[in-house]
């Protein structure tokens, strides 16, 4: 890890809503990880931001919630989500809430320093490879999540931070850029769609025979690792990029029983 600098950057998690209430261990893995980056990590009064109300049309109502979420890591150098969705969310999506309104620079200035975690350790910290790789190396594939990819660009960087903290071996997914069919409240609008795409992401995932299969959203860590331990595949282990990259495994891999 890098040496902390005299002037450390404070960076404000923004937890995730997912994180918080169902997988707490993630946020943990967070800290840790940016710590021993040279952070200096806060953790604001927080909620969602607001995404769940935007899907759905409800503008004002997701204007309210990103008003908090703005004002409460106002003062931080960067704000970091462990999650595509929710950092999108932030970075892209707020100022479209608040293009027409006396604010937007304000907002504009906020979206400016939101990163995804893996995007704020290779991009912007830029973490070099540690000497002291893992021995017991893991075969892991990876679960590219929709918004990380296509609205943030994140693809290289997980797979980097994977090689470079723990020495991991990677197994590509065939169609890999398919959505695994959670997509927020579209997999309870679309039941048997999303079930259909959850069944196929599965059967590519274990194709690509991987111990560990990691991702960057838990949402969708939660609705593979839920199918496939349905499925019986309990061999496979599903975990968050973050827990995975800070060595945090004391809790069972998702969708295990705990």
């Amino acid at each position: 890890m890098t040496e902390k600098a005299n002037n450390p950057p404070t960076v404000g998690l923004f937890v995730t809503c997912a994180v918080d209430l169902l997988r707490p261990s993630v946020g943990f893995a967070c800290v840790k990880l940016l710590e021993a980056a040279g952070c200096q990590v806060v953790v604001p009064p927080q909620s969602c931001c607001g995404q769940v109300a935007y899907n759905n049309g409800l503008s004002e109502e997701a204007r309210q919630l990103a008003r908090a979420v703005i004002t409460a890591f106002a003062k931080v150098d960067y704000i970091v989500a462990p999650s595509g969705s929710c950092a999108s969310m932030l970075k892209n999506h707020y100022p479209q809430l608040f293009r027409d309104d006396d604010n937007c620079a304000e907002v504009a200035h906020f979206a400016a320093r939101v990163y995804e975690l893996t995007q704020f350790l290779a991009d912007i910290l830029q973490i070099p490879p540690i000497s002291s790789l893992a021995t017991n190396a893991k075969n892991i594939a990876y679960h590219d999540s929709c918004a990380g990819l296509r609205e943030l660009g994140i693809y290289q960087q997980p797979r980097k931070l994977a090689l470079s903290y723990r020495n991991a071996a990677l197994s590509d997914i065939a169609d890999g850029n398919v959505c695994c069919g959670f997509g927020g409240t579209f997999c309870a609008k679309f039941e048997g769609i999303a079930n259909k795409m959850v069944a196929d992401k599965a059967a590519n995932i274990i194709a690509a025979k991987p111990d560990l299969l990691l991702g960057g959203d838990l949402a969708c860590l939660l609705h593979l690792g839920g199918y496939l331990h349905r499925q019986g595949h309990h061999q496979l282990e599903v975990r968050h990029i973050a827990e995975f990259l800070a060595d945090v495994t004391d809790q069972a891999g998702i969708g295990r029983e705990q």
